[in-house]
């Protein structure tokens, strides 16, 4: 065991838990093979751990109350603390090492660890193919072993984006949101496949795992998601063409900024800010004169985004006859921290007492607007 070997040991005391049939059963061997008093088992398998406070501290002490406080768990509430799980392997190791006598039962209680990585990819891998609650687990480890480099698992992992029709949605999408981790070339057909098959659910996944890939021929069928009738996957589209700066798709989404569902407008003006160019300001611009949504801080801080060229504007928009948009103005203002915004704002913090649709001051606004500039101006004098 060369490789990684403490990562091996920790997902091993995890999944020594994760794959107990009888898991009280298991937890009452392993205590038992601690070498603790029989009255100290039964007190741990009865939930009553403070029982245990005043018990002598020797070498076992600590896998006995981490197995204890599992059983506890499980009779209690029924959670599994997988994070508590992974010190089982590694405990149970060193206290055979450090009680020579206690070696023989704990190996008995708890099987001999795994020889590397490749034993437990393996298994994990074959994993994949059974219930739904050990897929999941199964793709957990598989992501924690690409994160460590094993190209085992990323070969396992790269078969799960390669065909999304035979992967259970949940675990399609744990895999795509940690795609850098294995994703390459290889996986680009799949991954167009899944992203045309608009009634898959893991669509969004698709969209948002091919931006972060850099596939551009995923780019059209993306932009078509704008369209979809999920407000889910329409956000996921946006954010899909925001990753790749895509301009052709402005137009496509500029429309998203009267959509039905707020955060999906909140994201597509997000993305407009990200993209630039004129196009976009203008119809951010546009959006935001029209005051389409009362609650437009959304577009207020995308064209905040666009930096100095809009200060200008956004200035001569502080003496607009209408509050909302005077209060729009002072929220971008505040977001670019210029200095010209600077008396702008200050002059609307003392004297502009309008109420907005919503029922505030622009005055607030541009108190508001002063707090952010500020916030922003020593953050960016501390770096």
């Amino acid at each position: 065991m060369t490789d990684h070997r403490d990562a091996v040991l920790r997902l091993w005391g995890r999944q020594l838990y994760e794959r107990q049939g009888e898991p009280l059963a298991w937890a009452e061997a392993v205590l038992e093979a601690t070498g603790r008093p029989p009255a100290a088992v039964t007190a741990a398998m009865s939930g009553r751990l403070d029982a245990l406070a005043d018990s002598p501290s020797d070498r076992a002490w600590l896998l006995f109350r981490t197995v204890a406080k599992l059983a506890a768990n499980l009779r209690g509430d029924g959670r599994y603390d997988a994070d508590v799980g992974t010190r089982i392997g590694p405990l149970a190791l060193r206290l055979g090492e450090l009680e020579p006598p206690l070696a023989g039962p704990l190996g008995d209680a708890l099987g001999h660890p795994p020889d590397g990585p490749a034993s437990l990819v393996t298994v994990q891998a074959a994993e994949l193919s059974r219930n739904r609650t050990i897929r999941l687990r199964a793709i957990d480890a598989l992501l924690e072993w690409a994160q460590l480099g094993h190209p085992q698992a990323r070969a396992a992992l790269s078969e799960v984006a390669y065909d999304h029709r035979t992967q259970d949605v949940a675990v399609w999408a744990k895999a795509l949101n940690r795609i850098a981790l294995f994703g390459d070339a290889s996986v680009e057909p799949g991954l167009l496949r899944a992203l045309a098959d608009t009634g898959h659910r893991g669509v969004r996944w698709s969209a948002l795992a091919c931006a972060e890939l850099g596939f551009r021929g995923a780019v059209p069928l993306i932009t078509a998601l704008l369209e979809h009738p999920d407000p889910m996957v329409r956000e996921g589209a946006c954010e899909a063409l925001g990753l790749f700066e895509e301009h052709a798709a402005v137009p496509a989404l500029a429309a998203r900024l009267n959509d039905e569902t707020t955060w999906v407008r909140s994201r597509a003006a997000l993305v407009l800010g990200q993209i630039g160019g004129d196009r976009a300001l203008a119809a951010l611009w546009q959006a935001m004169i029209e005051r389409r949504n009362p609650k437009a801080s959304h577009l207020a801080s995308a064209i905040a985004a666009f930096g100095p060229p809009v200060v200008d504007d956004l200035i001569a928009l502080t003496t607009d006859p209408d509050p909302d948009l005077r209060a729009l103005a002072c929220r971008a203002l505040g977001s670019t921290a210029d200095d010209r915004a600077l008396p702008a704002l200050e002059r609307l913090a003392a004297h502009d007492l309008a109420r907005t649709t919503l029922g505030g001051l622009v005055a607030t606004a541009a108190k508001q607007g002063l707090r952010t500039a500020h916030r922003i101006r020593v953050r960016t004098a501390s770096t």
